[in-house]
């Protein structure tokens, strides 16, 4: 496998992209325009998540060994080596605050190193000690937008920027928590504390759709806090969260199942993506 592909996966480049995209839907939501920085705020975001994934990987490559899911990863398949990773995880790291400094302000560059520091430290402890992890863990995914919040001089006392906050807060949660139920054997046999576990099938169901519903009845309070201003915007908004609940519904009808968490898993994180294009457009509408 190519070093550029390697240090990709290290990096989770999809999972960082998104959160780039994220810092800079939160950007153009402030500015109400498109300006250079956006793609500083967005590339250092980026960057500050593919140096927290790479240095997640080595705190759990010992564990990621264990899981099917995980042990194809560059550390645990010996693809890589430790030092190379620090390295890799220490220059993403500093480059990434290093733009979102310049691109925003002191304020924005502690954003960045609280969610370096509640992603690998608290969440990534938690995540050997409690099922519940993903809750407190889930604050992580709403930095990114507040770090484009700030850096277009947004306050972070405008009740528009909680709302967003809260948004990602809330999807992140089920987000993981059907992962994990997807994955829950290979949770058990490494070890690690399985939502599963601590559920039946029918509370984690019902537990499940509660989330996601919040989620989706989340996203249309972007309207009365002028997050979306154009009328077909609204309407696209609405159809989304609808459907969102419509397909969480599922959830309920049926017996729980892997087949049943992967399908949500997939209308949740297609949803997030709907979200985010959707304000984006609406800005530059």
């Amino acid at each position: 496998m190519g070093r550029l592909r390697i240090y990709a996966r290290l990096g989770r480049v999809l999972i960082s992209l998104v959160a780039g995209f994220s810092a800079m839907t939160g950007y153009i939501l402030a500015a109400y325009s498109l300006r250079p920085e956006i793609i500083i705020t967005g590339s250092g975001v980026f960057l500050l998540s593919c140096g927290a994934s790479a240095l997640n990987q080595y705190q759990e490559r010992s564990t990621d060994k264990l899981m099917d899911r995980t042990k194809g990863r560059p550390l645990p398949a010996g693809m890589i080596t430790v030092g190379e990773a620090l390295l890799f995880s220490v220059g993403s790291g500093v480059a990434g605050l290093f733009l979102v400094f310049i691109a925003g302000s002191v304020a924005a560059l502690l954003l960045g190193l609280f969610a370096l520091f509640w992603y690998n430290a608290m969440y990534t402890y938690l995540k050997t000690k409690t099922a519940f992890a993903a809750v407190p863990g889930a604050l992580v995914g709403a930095v990114p937008p507040a770090i484009g919040w700030h850096a277009a001089g947004g306050g972070f006392s405008d009740p528009a920027l909680i709302i967003l906050c809260l948004f990602f807060f809330l999807w992140q949660v089920p987000h993981f928590w059907l992962i994990a139920a997807t994955l829950s054997a290979q949770y058990r046999s490494a070890g690690l504390p399985a939502v599963t576990t601590v559920f039946s099938e029918q509370q984690l169901s019902r537990i499940l759709f509660i989330w996601i519903a919040s989620t989706a009845v989340c996203a249309l309070f972007f309207v009365p806090f002028g997050l979306i201003l154009h009328i077909p915007v609204k309407y696209f908004l609405a159809a989304a969260s609808l459907c969102l609940v419509l397909q969480g519904l599922g959830i309920l009808r049926k017996k729980a199942d892997f087949a049943i968490y992967r399908r949500i898993l997939s209308g949740i994180n297609g949803f997030m993506f709907i979200i985010l294009a959707l304000l984006f457009a609406d800005r530059i509408l």
